[in-house]
């Protein structure tokens, strides 16, 4: 085995400084988000994507990585699959913008707990990979929990499926996107750019934007390159320094984080159905952890 592929199979200080910053910052995003709520998903959304241009630019340029960017730039198969990840990551956003202005942090909280069995489960029926009777038990306890929660609501939480799927997507296809993961980004946000660009300029000119109407609206919306683009570049840069076991168990320092702060922060209530559905949920993710706590034992 080459001192690459060992290097690539454990973990490091850097890698778990990078994925912890990473699932710290997402934990704390509903806070900012919520500063943001009186203002459109869609139009923060926008914000998310122009200022998170010069964030990720800078970075490559500090890297010295450019090059790969101008490349992908000129082949027409990245920019396809770029422009299909750069449409998934803007629909999550938008759903996960919209449901913390709403008062549905729970829910997201819950799409991020369901995500990586979602992607399991992917594995299985796109690449053909063989679920385990473990996997294949945690999926199940999943299903049955959102059936609780949907008999109790009388609809299925679409907050949590919808960020569940759409995440479980863009990170399938991103795996598939030929160019490193800080490239990768930076011309996600530059396919989306004059989308964003268009509809900032809309909202101006017809006197709906928030941008510039004061001070905190404007600092708020400039800031949404910095939360997006940094906890993004951290977690791309930390999982290569990391075994995916590791990353596997991190995952879920983030949605555990949006929970607590949507229960004592936002104050939105558990209830009855997610008091049976959430540790429904965290039994499924102790079963489909179990393998890679092992695994991480075993130092393989």
């Amino acid at each position: 085995m080459s001192a690459a592929n060992i290097s690539e199979n454990r973990d490091t200080p850097q890698g778990l400084a990078f994925a912890f910053g990473a699932y710290f910052l997402w934990g704390f995003l509903p806070l900012y988000m919520k500063a943001l709520a009186h203002v459109p998903a869609t139009e923060v959304v926008a914000h998310r994507v122009l200022w998170s241009v010069p964030v990720a630019g800078i970075l490559l340029i500090v890297l010295k990585r450019t090059d790969d960017l101008k490349a992908a730039l000129k082949s027409p198969r990245t920019l396809l699959m770029a422009g299909v990840t750069a449409a998934l990551i803007s629909l999550n956003w938008s759903i996960y913008v919209w449901a913390i202005a709403e008062g549905k942090a729970l829910d997201a909280a819950l799409g991020y707990y369901i995500n990586p069995l979602f992607s399991i489960l992917l594995a299985s029926l796109l690449l053909r990979e063989g679920l385990t009777k473990m996997q294949w038990a945690a999926i199940g306890l999943t299903f049955v929990a959102i059936v609780i929660l949907t008999v109790e609501n009388g609809s299925l939480p679409m907050v949590a499926i919808g960020l569940t799927v759409t995440w479980g997507f863009y990170a399938f296809f991103k795996k598939s996107l030929p160019v490193g993961p800080n490239q990768g980004f930076l011309l996600e946000v530059l396919i989306l750019t004059p989308f964003a660009l268009g509809w900032v300029f809309w909202l101006g000119v017809t006197g709906k934007g928030h941008l510039l109407t004061d001070i905190p609206n404007t600092l708020l919306l400039l800031g949404c390159g910095v939360v997006t683009a940094v906890p993004l570049i951290l977690y791309a840069n930390g999982a290569k320094l990391l075994r995916l076991s590791t990353i596997g168990i991190m995952q879920y320092i983030a949605p555990t984080m949006i929970m607590l702060v949507a229960v004592f922060v936002f104050g939105e209530p558990f209830g009855q159905a997610r008091a049976i559905a959430f540790p429904m949920i965290w039994a499924a993710l102790v079963i489909y952890s179990i393998p890679m706590i092992r695994q991480m034992r075993a130092g393989k």
